[in-house]
């Protein structure tokens, strides 16, 4: 088992869940409706991907390469560029900040680093002689 990813995974499942519990209550009481789904959208893929790092630890012990690392650390990318650009852009909408809505740009990025790091566990089992 890789430790790392381990930790990582459930660090981030638990904030997930502490998101969420948020983006369910609190949030709806200070942004418009479209901007709690984005911020949901957000937690949802973060939670996906603090499974996948679970994985990724687990699956280490037995497929331990350098594909498998490459997934973890894709992972932890896809979900600070991901779900962080979207929790970035619900706190500015919150805030009523206007003209830094550009940090969209880097969602697709994360969404990137997110297939890589499937893509990356996936060679990593292939490989495995």
């Amino acid at each position: 088992m890789n430790k790392s990813f381990l930790v990582a995974g459930s660090l981030f499942g638990a904030i997930a869940v502490a998101l969420g519990a948020f983006g369910a209550h609190g949030l709806k009481e200070i942004v418009p409706p479209e901007t709690v789904t984005t911020f949901q959208t957000g937690v949802q893929y973060q939670m996906y991907h603090a499974l996948a790092l679970l994985i990724v630890g687990i699956v280490f012990e037995k497929f331990s390469d350098k594909w498998i690392k490459w997934a973890g650390a894709c992972f932890i990318t896809g979900i600070i560029l991901f779900s962080g650009s979207l929790y970035l852009l619900t706190a500015f909408k919150a805030a009523d900040q206007v003209g830094l809505k550009g940090i969209g740009i880097i969602t697709p990025f994360g969404g990137v680093f997110f297939i890589l790091g499937w893509l990356s566990l996936l060679m990593g089992v292939i490989k495995k002689n």
